[in-house]
């Protein structure tokens, strides 16, 4: 590992959804190429036990609460960020939330909205708070899944919501190249989570990704360097995309 930069020169990253799973290992990872951390999500315990495997790798960390579904909430956590760190270089909006297997016509409106308000209204509302902080050769990465490309009977709310989050990915990078500001969509295949003991309690975890593979091909494609393009980047384990 090439040597740690002085705190004056290190990325700054702030990684929502992150104290667990994917967005975890995302942050610890991140933190041992060299990053300081922001880590943000709604469980205040599970943050601090991040906190605590965050802080191992190195590097300021900062732990925030932070609700992607409420405009409130995001704009207090952008804000706090701004007060410890003078700019953001590379933002992960990982903050997502998946259902039971259910058809459209028993799906309840209630689950929907909270499916899509987290998935891809979060996605905006963190991106818009964080482009004030962020410079050109900044990042930012959505992390996103196979099902923003291919659809799955009873996952309408999930894939309509991963699939609304690709298009505003795509819009989003031709607004900000101007500005040098890269935008990359990852798209995962089946990554074992527990996410998979409310989606499918059966699901052959062992043959999917582990979170470890994902955050290291996160980490290497935000350190690629400026004249690299890379917007898409799709994730395939064994398991494909059950």
């Amino acid at each position: 590992m090439s040597p740690r930069k002085s705190s004056s020169l290190r990325r700054v990253a702030l990684v929502t959804g992150s104290s667990r799973g994917i967005g975890l290992a995302i942050a610890k990872a991140l933190a041992e190429a060299g990053c300081d951390l922001v880590i943000c999500g709604r469980d205040e315990k599970a943050l601090q036990k991040a906190t605590r495997e965050v802080s191992r790798a190195g590097g300021r960390v900062l732990t925030l609460p932070c609700d992607v579904t409420d405009p409130v909430s995001v704009e207090t956590c952008f804000a706090a960020t701004k007060r410890v760190f003078p700019r953001l270089d590379i933002l992960v909006n990982n903050a997502g939330i998946a259902h039971a297997v259910v058809n459209v016509e028993k799906f309840d409106i209630e689950l929907w909205q909270r499916v899509v308000a987290t998935n891809l209204n979060g996605t905006f509302l963190a991106t818009r708070a964080a482009l004030p902080l962020m410079r050109r050769g900044s990042i930012i990465v959505n992390m996103l899944s196979i099902a923003a490309r291919r659809v799955f009977a009873g996952q309408a709310a999930y894939c309509a919501s991963k699939y609304g989050a690709l298009g505003f990915s795509e819009a989003l990078r031709e607004e900000l190249r101007p500005r040098g500001i890269r935008v990359i969509a990852m798209l995962p295949g089946a990554t074992s989570t527990d996410i998979w003991k409310k989606l499918w309690p059966e699901a052959p975890r062992n043959k999917m990704l582990s979170v470890d593979t994902v955050a290291k091909v996160v980490v290497d494609a935000v350190m690629m360097p400026e004249n690299i393009s890379v917007d898409e980047v799709v994730i395939q384990g064994a398991a494909g995309a059950l």
